[in-house]
């Protein structure tokens, strides 16, 4: 069942030179299948991986390119097995897509050679596994960084037992950080945001953390040794100066330091030494978004408990200034793009 015919046309990287200079194009979307569900895009979050792909950190990519993974908009097509959604409806689509189920590699090619674009644009066909639908009480510009950035903090945080009687530590409070802080608290954890940004100190309280570290300051760990449960890290930069020793030290024991910011290709994590895992006997790990299961519980989440996130809105022909804001680190806290393509 379709409505309307849908014309895909995209802001695209072109140049790489030109990173944040994105073009109208027009592009070929991939075959629609049976299990496929068609949405025409109204809102798409801005993500700090859009800068990564963009500037090349990550890998050289496919041009042109159009990025955007925090996708909301309206169902204008279903195919003939889709059950759980129907033309008209509000639905969204994260950082995946699609998956072939039968192979663990991962592509940004189709079967048919159509290479996959993303949500600055005006549609996208995804699985029907992997399209999410929204609360009527959650608002489309709400919603739409929530299938990212919300999605990628929530899904470790329910893994790890985040809720009462749990001290949770988040580390950088950015599009993921503020998110994350407003997560472990609506699940009833003690909350300890750590940040070098003192302008951010008021929002992050506001927020719903119970404590607000600034991590410039000498000894900013003492105090708090072996306090964490979890400790989750959205950090996508870090430098060989980031005191990792100096986080770790503050895990109870079998704590947990998870790791969701993915920095560019030639900066990896800061060596630790042995003393610094085996003393408290704490673990480190990472997180790729999350399940559909996950989704579904975190927008019942923010329904039922009237979480909203704290975003900017812009019009999608904004989008370089919005990337390169986000690279400047001057977005409080997401950037959300609303669809202006004729």
């Amino acid at each position: 069942m379709s409505s309307k015919t849908v014309q895909f046309k995209g802001y695209a990287l072109t140049d790489p030179s030109k990173w944040n200079d994105l073009k109208v194009i027009e592009f070929k979307p991939k075959m629609f299948e049976v299990d496929d569900v068609e949405i025409a895009i109204t809102h798409c979050g801005v993500c700090g991986s859009d800068v990564h792909t963009l500037t090349q950190g990550w890998g050289k990519s496919k041009l042109p390119l159009v990025v955007g993974h925090e996708i909301v908009g309206t169902v204008t097509r279903v195919g003939d097995k889709v059950t759980e959604f129907k033309v008209g409806d509000r639905a969204g689509v994260g950082a995946q897509r699609g998956s072939c189920l039968d192979s663990p590699s991962q592509n940004a090619e189709y079967p048919d050679g159509v290479v996959a674009q993303g949500g600055y644009s005006t549609a996208i066909r995804a699985q029907e596994r992997f399209v999410f639908p929204i609360p009527d009480e959650i608002e489309s510009r709400d919603a739409a960084s929530m299938l990212c950035a919300g999605l990628t903090v929530y899904s470790p945080l329910k893994t790890h037992g985040a809720g009462p009687g749990k001290k949770v530590g988040i580390m950088g409070i950015g599009g993921l950080g503020h998110y994350a802080v407003l997560w472990a608290k609506a699940m009833g954890a003690e909350v300890y945001a750590f940040t070098h940004d003192d302008s951010k100190v008021e929002d992050i309280k506001k927020m719903g953390a119970d404590h607000v570290v600034n991590t410039g300051k000498k000894n900013f760990h003492k105090d708090l040794a072996r306090t964490l449960d979890i400790l989750l890290s959205t950090r996508d930069v870090f430098g060989d100066k980031t005191p990792m020793s100096d986080y770790l030290s503050m895990l109870y024991v079998h704590g947990r330091f998870v790791t969701v910011g993915l920095p560019d290709t030639d900066d990896p994590l800061p060596s630790i030494h042995a003393f610094d895992v085996v003393v408290s006997g704490c673990m480190l790990g990472g997180s790729k978004i999350g399940s559909k299961k996950e989704c579904l519980e975190m927008l019942e989440l923010a329904r039922a408990k009237g979480i909203r996130p704290w975003i900017q809105e812009l019009p999608m022909r904004d989008v370089g200034k919005a990337l390169q804001d986000l690279k400047s680190n001057k977005v409080r806290y997401r950037y959300v793009l609303t669809q202006d393509i004729a």
